[in-house]
C-alpha cells in the first residue's frame, strides 16, 4: 500500500482495531498502523512533529470526542493536512452518511463487514486499488 508509508487508523473499537492488524498482517501489508481513538487524537497526532506523516487514514465515523465527520471536516479545512487522502471504514451505509463524506472529500468510503472472511475479502480489494493509486507527492513531506 501506498509506498509502505504509515496508515493512520482512527478507530475508538477496540475489536475492530484488531481486526484491522490481522488482515493487514494475513494480507501480507507491510505498512505501519499508527492508531487514534478519535478524531481529536488523531489531530494531535497530525499536528504532532515527531509522528510520521500518514500515507492514509482510515477513518469510522461513529466515534466519541471528535466524530468522523468532525474529524474530515477539519483536516480537509487544514492545508497542512488536506492532501492526506482519508478513506471512511464504518459499519455505516446510511446514504446520507456517504453523501455528507464525499461532500467533505472522502477519498473513499468502505462499509465494514460483519463476516471477519468478508472484511478481508474488502481490505485486500481497497489493498490492491490504493497500490495503485496516485497520490499527491506532498502528501510525504
Amino acid at each position: 500500500m501506498l509506498k509502505n508509508t504509515p496508515v493512520l487508523l482512527v478507530e475508538d473499537d477496540a475489536v475492530d482495531v484488531l481486526l484491522v492488524h490481522r488482515v493487514f498482517q494475513t494480507l501480507n501489508i507491510r505498512n505501519t498502523i499508527l492508531e487514534a481513538s478519535n478524531g481529536e487524537e488523531a489531530l494531535n497526532m497530525l499536528r504532532e512533529s515527531d509522528t510520521p506523516r500518514p500515507g492514509l487514514i482510515l477513518l469510522d465515523l461513529n466515534m466519541p470526542r471528535m466524530n468522523g465527520f468532525e474529524f474530515l471536516s477539519t483536516i480537509k479545512a487544514d492545508p497542512e493536512l488536506r492532501s492526506i487522502p482519508v478513506v471512511i471504514l464504518t459499519t455505516s451505509n446510511e446514504k446520507r452518511d456517504v453523501q455528507e463524506c464525499f461532500e467533505c472529500q472522502c477519498a473513499g468510503y468502505l462499509v465494514k463487514p460483519v463476516d471477519s472472511s468478508a472484511f478481508s475479502d474488502t481490505i485486500r480489494a481497497f489493498q490492491l486499488y490504493w497500490t495503485h493509486s496516485e497520490v499527491p507527492t506532498n502528501t510525504y513531506e
